[in-house]
């Protein structure tokens, strides 16, 4: 794995890497794999390849870091997060065509959080990104060997659910929805 890792040197090429992996549609909440049995079993889902993403940014000398993005009425989405020219980027995994990469070109986590906001939406086409987290090292699970263990990583999983998230909307519950256009292109190529 580490061979290949080293190969995926840039952002791009990990997120080409991950672009081409099929969706894991595994039942929700089923799986939870490390970056080795994610090159083991050719697939992932969002958390699986953020891990994926950050095994390989460390590999090649980048802090191995994950952003939780959280929903209301949906499922979280985290990503990979890496920082170039002092800017920052994002590497991620989504049956979602608006929910992947994002090139480093956001001055704050705040205007990269924002940036996927339009494209995160429900099946019922209702925009649902509402906080964001800041970034976790991935270092301080290095005891229990994330990037190679065999056992799922549900204590990472379960460590984004307990970490403050700042809000995105200033208190509004007004739901807000899709148009019909951006709705449809945002599935495009769905697993």
């Amino acid at each position: 794995m580490h061979k290949l890792l080293r190969k995926l040197s840039t952002p791009e090429k990990i997120q080409k890497y991950l672009d081409e992996l099929p969706y894991n549609t595994e039942k929700l909440g089923e799986t939870c794999r490390s970056p080795r049995l994610v090159v083991e079993l050719n697939t992932a889902h969002c958390f699986e390849a953020a891990l994926f993403g950050a095994a390989a940014l460390r590999v090649n000398g980048q802090p191995p870091l994950i952003l939780d993005l959280e929903a209301v009425r949906d499922d979280d989405h985290v990503i990979a997060v890496y920082r170039s020219n002092g800017c920052w980027g994002a590497i991620a995994k989504s049956n979602y065509a608006g929910l992947r990469f994002r090139s480093p070109v956001y001055r704050t986590l705040r205007e990269l959080a924002l940036s996927y906001f339009e494209h995160y939406y429900n099946l019922k086409g209702e925009k649902t990104l509402r906080a964001y987290s800041r970034p976790v090292s991935l270092a301080r699970f290095d005891s229990i060997e994330w990037m190679t263990t065999e056992e799922p990583l549900w204590t990472i999983a379960e460590y984004l659910c307990t970490i403050r998230h700042t809000p995105i909307l200033n208190g509004t519950k007004d739901r807000m929805y899709m148009d019909k256009r951006l709705y449809e292109a945002g599935l495009l190529g769905r697993a």
